[in-house]
């Protein structure tokens, strides 16, 4: 599971592909991403009624099983 990961599935869904940040923090319970995106993104990140990222951590929860670890994904917003 990667960083790189995470970070082309975000660009995949916003306009400004290089304000996409993510940042890793892994701890006992597993790893955690923070995606950080523009302003103007954060709705197409967070989708209607949290869709869109509900499927992001999907699928790299999905990713990360296969490795018997355990995946987070959150979006920061400032």
């Amino acid at each position: 599971m990667s960083v790189e990961l995470v970070q082309h599935l975000v660009e995949l869904l916003v306009a400004e592909p290089e304000a996409v940040t993510v940042e890793e923090q892994k701890d006992r319970d597993g790893s955690t991403y923070f995606v950080r995106v523009s302003p103007n993104d954060v709705g197409k990140v967070i989708g209607k009624n949290g869709r869109v990222i509900q499927a992001v951590r999907f699928v790299v929860s999905a990713v990360s099983s296969k490795n018997r670890q355990k995946a987070f994904v959150k979006v920061v917003t400032d």
